[in-house]
């Protein structure tokens, strides 16, 4: 699966091995930065080599409809990745739900850059992949991340305890979710 959405001041794709430098690049210059809000990462993470599998497996999920993992650039300079957001665990049938993940160059927090992609990215979940919900779960502390959902009208539906492993330690997490209210209409 191949997508692009241009928003405004954003480019939001997906991408190739052969883009793996810059993914790289990201990672790298965001490593001090996002490690409070990942799961722990290995050295080898950091490689050219581990970004290539990564991107390859991604790209595998995303032929299966599992997934649909976009890189945010800004439009006017789509060389340089400043973010990504991610559609996972897509489930079809009955549910037609994904869970929602996103992150942030540390450079560029602050200027709305995500709150616009996921806007985006939701409408696209929604209108081209035909999803009812999509879940985020945050962690209570991350009140930046809790605002990007809230400003986007994601509703809390609960707090899920030690709900995923970051950073090395069980955290909870607070259950947000959006619906494609379009679907309810007869």
């Amino acid at each position: 699966m191949r997508a692009v959405i241009e928003t405004p001041r954003l480019r939001l794709a997906t991408i190739g091995i052969s883009q793996a430098p810059e993914a790289l690049d990201f990672v790298l210059r965001n490593r001090e930065f996002l490690q409070p809000w990942e799961p722990l990462r290995e050295p080898e993470y950091y490689t050219l080599e581990a970004q290539r599998r990564l991107i390859a497996f991604d790209s595998e999920c995303m032929e299966q409809g599992s997934l649909l993992k976009l890189w945010i650039s800004k439009r006017v300079s789509p060389g340089r990745f400043i973010g990504s957001v991610s559609l996972s665990n897509i489930v079809r049938g009955a549910f037609l739900s994904c869970h929602l993940g996103y992150r942030m160059d540390e450079r560029e927090t602050g200027k709305g850059y995500m709150t616009e992609a996921v806007k985006y990215a939701a409408e696209y979940a929604f209108r081209e992949l035909g999803l009812h919900r999509i879940e985020a779960n945050v962690m209570p502390r991350n009140e930046a991340s809790r605002r990007v959902v809230r400003k986007l009208g994601f509703r809390e539906e609960g707090l899920a305890l030690r709900y995923l492993k970051i950073n090395g330690k069980w955290e909870d997490h607070v259950h947000m979710v959006l619906l494609n209210d379009e679907m309810e209409r007869p």
